[in-house]
């Protein structure tokens, strides 16, 4: 067992995640030896906020999507020049904190007209000019249609917003190059019809790709020949302005990892139940149904046993639905081991629902490459945000 999982199992008696920097360093790495030159990274902090710090210097941008975003990369020190403020909703007291503070250097992204006459008031009443991106919609309730955004532009040269691009969000967990390969072809046709109706070039073009991660056994993804098809499809791009691929879980996912104790055993029916101080409050992974499919999961420790024996899996929430995995093949288990959930860096922990039963939050460790340990949150009492304060009105 490494040093680091003893460290912790010493100090802290319930469920963890720990970060791993050194794999995450080289996910990143092997992103851009797989993709071309010239694309460009942006990471996405909603996937994971704790490891922002940590890759300053190894991508270009960040897209941030919430006022929290924004306050956790401006306390971590993240240069503003590589903030993306993007969002369905931004608030405008927000937005005119930002404005208003001629230190920061963002882009904003124009999510609707709204957004867009309130990031045009806010230019005028502030004097400033402002770096923009119209996001164009994937027929989904992100971003704007074609017309909209044409009219932005036609406008450009009236106004203190300079577009720089355009934003697109594709989705997540794609497969399929030819759906790549659409996407791409529409942007940059599009691109190329703003060019000649309003002599627009743009400057950049951020695509968020999707891009898959391989969560559960049996998954068949060929990352190697996606990415390399993906890359294929960018050269042949006629439009190609600066390409910045936004990506979330595809950069994070595989430096985390979860843990969590087995709390209770127990044979209800026939069938093996083993119980832990975690649940789905901690750890959800994309794709997930019914608990039907099995992730990558290992007990410390016990590497080598052979796995005979199925366990239902569940946590300690007081509901049904709380099954992290079924008929999962485990080898000889006892109270107080642990269980290890593989590819949790990205979302699994934030997408829990963390305030049923008032339970705590785990605590989250981040492992450097010279081997150095750090805590970067102890348990969270939950019990705190459920507990009424009254105060009369």
């Amino acid at each position: 067992m490494s040093d680091f999982i003893e460290k912790i199992r010493n100090e802290c008696e319930s469920s963890f995640y720990v970060f791993d920097i050194g794999e995450l360093k080289r996910r990143i790495s092997y992103l851009r030896e797989s993709l071309p030159p010239y694309a460009e990274l942006c990471y996405a902090v909603k996937a994971n906020p704790f490891i922002s710090e940590e890759i300053e210097n190894d991508v270009e941008r960040f897209e941030i999507c919430s006022p929290g975003e924004a306050d956790i990369c401006k306390a971590i020190g993240i240069d503003s020049k590589k903030m993306v403020i993007s969002g369905i909703y931004k608030t405008p007291s927000f937005i005119e904190a930002l404005v208003s503070d001629e230190s920061f250097k963002g882009i904003f992204t124009i999510e609707s007209v709204n957004q867009y006459e309130l990031l045009l008031g806010l230019s005028e009443k502030y004097g400033r000019e402002l770096e923009v991106l119209p996001r164009l919609t994937n027929d989904s309730q992100f971003g704007m249609d074609e017309a909209d955004v044409e009219t932005i532009i036609s406008r450009r040269a009236q106004n203190r917003l300079n577009v720089v691009g355009i934003q697109y969000f594709s989705g997540t967990q794609k497969t399929s190059l030819k759906k790549y390969r659409r996407e791409l072809e529409y942007l940059s046709g599009f691109l190329g019809r703003l060019r000649e109706e309003y002599s627009f070039e743009a400057r950049e073009l951020e695509y968020g790709t999707g891009f898959p991660v391989s969560y559960f056994a049996g998954d068949k993804l060929d990352e190697p020949a996606l990415l390399s098809g993906f890359s294929d499809i960018l050269e042949e791009l006629p439009q190609k302005p600066r390409i910045i691929l936004e990506l979330g879980r595809s950069i994070a996912a595989s430096c985390g990892k979860y843990y969590t104790h087995i709390v209770d055993i127990k044979k209800n029916k026939g069938q093996n139940y083993a119980l832990t101080d975690g649940g789905m409050h901690h750890i959800v992974y994309f794709g997930q149904y019914m608990a039907m499919k099995q992730p990558f999961v290992s007990v410390l420790g016990k590497d080598g046993s052979v796995s005979d024996v199925q366990w239902t899996v569940c946590g300690s929430l007081c509901s049904m639905n709380d099954i992290i995995v079924k008929q999962l093949a485990l080898p000889e288990i006892n109270v107080g081991d642990i269980l290890c959930f593989e590819n949790a860096g990205a979302y699994c922990m934030t997408e829990g629902i963390s305030l049923l039963l008032s339970r705590d939050l785990p605590a989250v460790y981040l492992v450097r490459e010279n081997g150095e340990l750090y805590r970067l949150r102890k348990p969270f009492e939950t019990k705190q945000l459920n507990m009424p304060e009254y105060e009369k009105i």
